[in-house]
């Protein structure tokens, strides 16, 4: 008995321990100034892009027919990650059009027009007729990653289950949460896919501990920059900050928790809620600093955009389109 209770009392001090370290990263990240998350445009120079995919890319976005029951007990199964990350429109199965027209903005400024976008909507097989198309993935990867990330994504739909993700070997994007800001993360992973040479080898990395966190940060970064530079748009970027920081938390806290098992659940949710504190300070400082660094140059933004000094309309930059060989 006398054992049991010692090590029920180190079990408990060990915990205890464990929650006061991820309070106090919490506390004191912030305020160091450390944001790992900082805007960060994706440079898209040069795209692979599977040409089969662009021919049948028709309709880049389609939206799923309104199923109430469906849709109910998916937004009653997406309860969870509405509380992770404090937002009621987490996984509502309700895409709303202003968010379908921010996503659309950016796919066409970003020339990811192979990309193909589901709102809401359960189409396994045309999921994997997209597998065979995207030839931008080595057929050794579709076949075997590719394969089970379809069949996962068939036998365990979103339209029911929730999860916001881009599949990079069908290079579609699947939505259920009404967030613009996560709409955006999501398309961000599709423009860093598309810079890759190798994008089987590429996706097939993010399974492996730890190097997730490569792959979110460079999404995230994006969609700070997308916002800021872009859209001018200080309500996305405090959006993006609110949502995104946490989000980004829950895949440090499983980092942390692969490496040190005995404290997974509190430095899980230790790092969500660092990203939580981390992000809200960020977005009180959004107007400050918008104001702060837009103000000045407004006369020269305006002059720029209507010309050259020679009276001639500046020349746009296309990114390089290389089909895959």
């Amino acid at each position: 008995m006398e054992i049991q209770a010692a090590a029920h009392s180190r079990s408990r001090s060990n915990l205890r321990s464990s929650w006061l370290l991820a309070l106090a990263l919490c506390a004191t990240l912030p305020s160091l100034g450390c944001h790992p998350l900082s805007p960060k445009r994706i440079d898209i120079t040069r795209q692979y892009v599977a040409p089969e995919l662009l021919q049948a890319n028709t309709l880049p976005i389609e939206r799923g027919k309104p199923r109430p029951v469906i849709d109910t007990v998916g937004w009653v199964f997406g309860i969870p990650s509405k509380l992770l990350l404090w937002n009621r429109k987490i996984e509502n199965h309700s895409i709303s059009a202003e968010t379908e027209q921010v996503l659309a903005g950016y796919l066409e400024e970003n020339h990811l027009q192979h990309v193909k976008v589901r709102l809401n909507q359960y189409r396994p097989f045309d999921d994997f007729r997209r597998l065979t198309k995207n030839r931008s993935v080595a057929w050794p990867w579709r076949y075997t990653f590719g394969t089970f990330s379809v069949l996962g994504e068939a036998i365990v739909p979103g339209r029911l289950f929730g999860g916001d993700h881009f599949n990079p070997f069908t290079n579609t994007v699947h939505l259920y949460s009404d967030v613009p800001a996560i709409a955006l993360h999501e398309a961000a992973h599709a423009k860093d896919f598309s810079r890759r040479r190798f994008q089987g080898t590429y996706a097939a990395l993010y399974a492996l501990p730890v190097v997730p966190l490569y792959h979110e940060s460079i999404a995230t970064a994006d969609v700070m920059d997308y916002g800021e530079t872009s859209l001018h748009d200080p309500e996305l970027q405090r959006q993006a900050y609110n949502v995104l920081y946490p989000a980004y938390g829950t895949y440090v806290g499983g980092a942390a928790g692969t490496i040190f098992p005995p404290i997974s659940f509190p430095a899980y949710y230790g790092s969500v809620a660092a990203g939580h504190l981390a992000g809200r300070l960020r977005s009180r400082r959004i107007e400050r600093d918008w104001q702060g660094r837009h103000d000045e140059p407004q006369l020269e933004v305006e002059r720029s955009t209507s010309g050259n000094n020679d009276g001639t309309v500046p020349e746009m930059t296309v990114p390089e389109m290389v089909p895959d060989d």
